[in-house]
């Protein structure tokens, strides 16, 4: 881009507020700075900034080159970090991302992946956020559900993950177990603090209970969880996180319907990277075991 040094000046300043916080991030000298506003600004033709004893404050047209160019300088630092991917030994960053749910399984593998791969530097990223493969926000990205239709995603099935209800032994204590689905009603639930909900087991419960026994909602998995293991009220977790948690009671076993799918979904750029392949490997050998 012609002038990008210009823009790149103008946006240092705009974030910053002080020519000389510019420079200093930019590792030039202050004079560097203002020639490269004025330059801009004559070219536009606009005022960029108010120039005031405290610094420099950003017009509306310099608040419109503000965002422009951070949306900018995010794409090419994520282009960056694709780039460092593309090494051809297992060394360097690893990104993974999964619904925090899914932590208790994902960690273990990751920290023993990394004591094979001591050059290998993990970031592990949980929560709903789909992180945006194509921009380079991570290597490897474990989702649930219906298969990821990204376009440039490799996408391959993981594993699926029963599902079972559960309760802690304190409620259970005080509530007892529902016999049947008919008494689901008269029980308390630890359910999404978003109803609407893309579970198989959250819709079945749904379609169940009224909205009114949904008496603890959080918007995260995890803390779901842990609300449960607090007494809070019925819900669900994986079978296999059942036998770790002794004050869990099951309520009911896994059913087909509650199943959860899970996908490991790479970028095309990066799919065949020895990092991610190594960790691929890794991650279906493990998931062996969790049955």
């Amino acid at each position: 881009m012609e002038n990008w040094d210009e823009v790149r000046t103008a946006y240092q300043v705009a974030r910053l507020g002080t020519v000389s916080g510019a420079a200093e991030i930019l590792g030039v000298h202050h004079a560097t700075v203002i020639r490269h506003i004025d330059a801009l600004e004559a070219r536009l033709g606009v005022k960029l900034f108010q120039r005031h004893a405290r610094g420099y404050n950003p017009t509306e047209a310099g608040q419109d080159l503000l965002k422009i160019a951070q949306a900018t300088e995010d794409q090419f630092n994520q282009l960056v970090g694709r780039i460092k991917g593309r090494g051809d030994s297992v060394t360097g960053e690893l990104v993974v991302t999964s619904l925090s749910a899914l932590s208790p399984l994902i960690t273990p593998v990751l920290s023993a992946f990394q004591r094979a791969n001591p050059n290998v530097t993990i970031r592990f990223l949980t929560g709903e956020r789909l992180f945006r493969l194509e921009y380079g926000e991570a290597h490897v990205a474990i989702r649930a559900g219906t298969a990821p239709d990204q376009p440039d995603n490799v996408v391959q099935p993981f594993m699926i993950l029963p599902m079972s209800m559960v309760a802690s032994k304190d409620y259970v204590e005080q509530n007892g177990i529902p016999e049947t689905e008919s008494d689901l009603q008269a029980h308390s639930f630890v359910f999404r603090d978003s109803l609407e909900t893309r579970a198989p087991f959250a819709r079945w419960l749904s379609e169940r209970v009224t909205p009114d026994r949904f008496t603890f909602r959080t918007a995260e998995e995890a803390t779901m969880l842990d609300a449960v293991r607090a007494g809070a009220g019925i819900g669900f977790c994986p079978s296999c996180e059942v036998a770790r948690l002794p004050e869990l009671v099951e309520i009911m076993g896994p059913r087909p319907e509650w199943h959860s799918e899970l996908w490991l979904v790479t970028h095309v750029d990066l799919h065949r990277t020895p990092k991610v392949q190594a960790l691929l490997k890794f991650l279906k050998e493990s998931a062996k075991d969790w049955a």
